[in-house]
C-alpha cells in the first residue's frame, strides 16, 4: 500500500510517497480502507514537530478520515467488514489503509459522500465544543468569526446561525466574504493581508465594532491570531468570551488591560484533548452534528480534492491561507 510519510522535520515538501506493508488490526482495532482524508492546520504543524503530539517517525500526517472497514481485530464488537466509517485519528490518515481503535469510529450517515464525512469531525467538532462548552453560546449572541471562509471558519458561521447567533464574518477578500455570506453570515468585514500599523489596527477595531453593534461581540471566534486578535478583542462585549482556536498568522500578544475593562474571558479551545478527556460528551456532540447535517443546517464545503501523491500541496495551500472551505485528499 502507499502512504505519504514524514521521515525528517520539515515542511510539507519533505513528505515522500512510500510503499509499505498493509498493517494488521490489533485487539480492539479495525483496518480502514481510506477513501478520503481531510487536511487541517495541525497537519502542517505535526511534520514540523510544532504540534502538541509528536509521533515517532516515519509517520503519515492526516487526522481525520473516512472509508470502509476492511478487517476487524480481536474483541471488536458492533463493527463489520464493509461498514462506512469516519474517524478522528490524530495522524496516519494520508495512507491507503490505517488501523483505527474502535472507540474512534463513527458510522457515516446514509447519503453522505466520503469527502464530506472526512471533513466533518475536526472542524465542526472543534467549533461545537468551542461554542457550547467554552463560549456558552445562546440565541441572540453576536459572534465575530476571524478567518470565516476556511473549514473551521465556515463551521463557525453555520453552527453560530444554527444556535441562534448573529454572525459577523471577518475575511481577507471579497470573494471569501461571498463564501461566508452563502454559509449564512449576517455581515462581512474585510481585513488586510499586509502588515498593519497602529492606525490600521485601530481602523479595523472600529470596523469590527460597527459590524457587531453598540454592545460588541459576545463571542469572538479567533482561528487566525497574529495582528488580527487585538482589534477583535477591542470589539468584544461586556463579559464576552474570546475563543482561541488557532494562530496561522502568528501567536498574538494581547493587552490584558482590555480583559479588565470589558470583564471578558480569553478561553483556549483544545478539541483534541477534550475528546480524550471527555469521550462521552464528545460522542454526544458528534451525534448532534450528525442531526444538524441531516437537518441541512451544516454542510462541509469541499473546495478542492488532491490525489495522495499531492497531499503535501494541499497542506501547503492551507498553510498559505489560500484555502476556502475544506481541502481533501482522496485515495482513488
Amino acid at each position: 500500500m502507499k502512504a505519504l510519510r514524514s521521515h525528517a522535520v520539515g515542511g510539507p515538501e519533505t513528505l515522500t510517497l512510500d510503499e509499505i506493508d498493509v498493517p494488521s488490526p490489533g485487539k480492539g482495532q479495525v483496518l480502514v480502507d481510506v477513501k478520503a482524508c481531510a487536511i487541517n492546520y495541525p497537519d502542517g504543524l505535526i511534520v514540523r514537530d510544532l504540534y502538541q503530539f509528536k509521533p515517532e517517525r516515519p509517520f503519515s500526517p492526516g487526522g481525520e478520515i473516512a472509508g470502509t472497514i476492511e478487517a476487524v481485530g480481536e474483541g471488536v464488537e458492533g463493527w463489520a467488514v464493509g461498514d462506512r466509517v469516519l474517524a478522528g485519528i490524530g495522524n496516519g490518515g494520508l495512507a491507503e489503509k490505517v488501523c483505527v481503535a474502535e472507540g474512534r469510529l463513527f458510522k457515516v450517515p446514509d447519503g453522505v459522500p466520503f469527502e464530506k464525512a472526512a471533513s466533518l469531525m475536526m472542524t465542526y467538532g472543534t467549533t461545537i465544543h468551542g461554542l457550547k462548552d467554552r463560549g456558552h453560546i445562546k440565541p441572540g449572541d453576536v459572534m465575530l468569526v476571524l478567518g470565516a471562509a476556511g473549514g473551521v471558519g465556515l463551521s463557525a458561521v453555520e453552527l453560530g446561525k444554527a444556535f441562534g447567533a448573529k454572525v459577523i464574518a471577518a475575511v481577507s477578500s471579497e470573494a471569501k466574504g461571498e463564501v461566508a455570506r452563502k454559509a449564512g453570515a449576517d455581515d462581512v468585514v474585510i481585513y488586510p493581508r499586509d502588515a498593519m500599523d497602529k492606525d490600521a489596527s485601530k481602523d479595523l477595531a472600529n470596523r469590527f465594532k460597527s459590524a457587531c453593534g453598540p454592545e460588541g461581540a459576545n463571542i469572538v471566534y479567533d482561528i487566525v491570531g497574529g495582528q488580527y486578535s487585538e482589534p477583535a478583542l477591542r470589539a468584544i462585549a461586556w463579559e464576552g468570551r474570546f475563543l482561541v482556536v488557532g494562530f496561522p498568522a502568528g501567536i498574538p500578544k494581547m493587552p490584558l488591560n482590555l480583559t479588565l475593562l470589558k470583564s471578558c474571558d480569553i478561553c483556549g479551545v483544545f478539541w483534541g484533548a477534550f475528546t480524550a478527556r471527555e469521550p462521552e460528551k464528545f460522542r454526544a456532540q458528534a451525534d448532534e452534528l450528525f442531526a444538524l447535517m441531516k437537518a441541512g443546517k451544516i454542510d462541509p464545503l469541499i473546495s478542492e480534492t488532491f490525489p495522495l501523491e499531492r497531499g503535501g500541496e494541499a497542506i501547503a495551500k492551507l498553510e498559505a491561507r489560500e484555502a476556502v472551505g475544506k481541502l481533501v485528499v482522496t485515495m482513488d
